[in-house]
């Protein structure tokens, strides 16, 4: 079968890749489409260290095709959103309805996949970007089939990212003023996800004028090219900043940018090991510095919730897709991200 595969020196489009089958509390999915996210890139700039050969892709959704003794809330015929979040659902973590906090779902990658005698190791628990990927029961989400599968891709890792932090870890409210450096993928999640809180002002920063149109699209209600011109919208400042890009630079930013109580929710990926500062005297107002992983996310939960105010009209999904792409042509597609011609660009097998 095809697949994104990349070696530790090149990224190419294989053809001879084999999956195993799927085990007891696991599901075989056959991938329709997979949005190109940063975080895959950044596993072949090593701004995300990951063992290799190893499968691409984590933002994908398909039919299922084959389910593991257990499984019993997908079958095969199911049209499923999947998420990266391989928790194991029993830990006091999961328990307390915190599955990215669980220890079985990061850093334990599985190697599912095998090209002639070699094994090669799966992405995010995940590897979208492949005609069939294994994964683990919880991670298939079942969804309407009058989804497009190519818009329910992005489910998985923009919305749940962007939206969730929005909803689940910052819980902006009625009224306030939002902050979104970057209008990326996961930006514009922010966005509309503040359009959906209720947000009275959402202030949307990008360097590229481009962007503006489809910002304004998902619900900014201003738009900057510098976040030096915020204070000029919003003088006492923002009650929520979300840095989306992953600049050490914009996290100093999105946190001089906050007003009394106000919150920075970091979302973008800097280097493994960059260290960003702060003037702490500024942080004795009650402001706060947020990680986020992952939007806080219940995948099994907020998937279908994401699903259903899609259907709604109110969660833009078909809006992120500016372009598809044959999987033959990941390099285009790599080229047009880079060059941000797309908000998202999606692989389709």
């Amino acid at each position: 079968m095809r697949a994104v595969m990349y070696d530790g020196k090149r990224v190419e489009v294989v053809d001879d890749l084999e999956v195993r089958d799927p085990g007891p509390g696991e599901v075989l999915v056959a991938i329709s489409a997979a949005g190109l996210c940063h975080s895959d890139l950044s596993v072949v700039d090593g701004t995300i260290p990951f063992p290799v050969p190893v499968v691409l892709g984590h933002e994908g959704a398909g039919v299922v095709e084959a389910v593991g003794v257990g499984v019993t809330h997908v079958e095969p015929g199911d049209h499923v959103a999947l998420s990266t979040l391989a928790n194991c659902g029993v830990c006091a973590e999961c328990d307390r309805g915190r599955p990215t906090m669980c220890r079985q779902a990061i850093g334990r990658p599985g190697r599912p996949f095998r090209r002639g005698e070699q094994k090669v190791f799966q992405f995010a628990s995940n590897s979208a970007f492949a005609e069939r990927t294994v994964v683990k029961a919880v991670q298939a989400v079942r969804i309407p089939r009058d989804i497009p599968l190519s818009s329910a891709a992005l489910i998985g890792c923009g919305v749940l990212t962007g939206v969730g932090a929005v909803l689940n870890r910052a819980r902006v409210d009625r009224g306030d003023r939002v902050v979104v450096i970057g209008a990326g993928g996961i930006g514009l999640n922010v966005i509309q996800g503040a359009r959906i809180a209720g947000a009275l002002r959402i202030v949307a920063v990008d360097a590229n004028p481009a962007k503006e149109a489809v910002a304004r699209q998902f619900g900014a209600t201003d738009f900057l090219t510098s976040a030096e011109g915020v204070r000029e919208l919003l003088p006492t400042g923002a009650d929520h900043a979300f840095e989306c890009v992953g600049r050490v630079e914009l996290i100093r930013a999105a946190v001089d940018l906050l007003d009394r109580h106000g919150q920075a929710v970091l979302l973008g990926v800097p280097a493994a090991t960059a260290e960003a500062s702060f003037l702490v005297s500024s942080m004795y107002l009650d402001k706060s510095i947020l990680g986020c992983r992952y939007g806080s996310s219940r995948p099994q939960r907020d998937i279908a919730l994401y699903a259903e105010l899609y259907r709604a009209g109110r969660l833009l999904l078909d809006e992120l897709v500016t372009q598809t792409y044959p999987v033959e042509d990941f390099e285009k597609a790599v080229a047009d991200a880079g060059a941000g011609k797309v908000a998202r660009g999606v692989l389709t097998f």
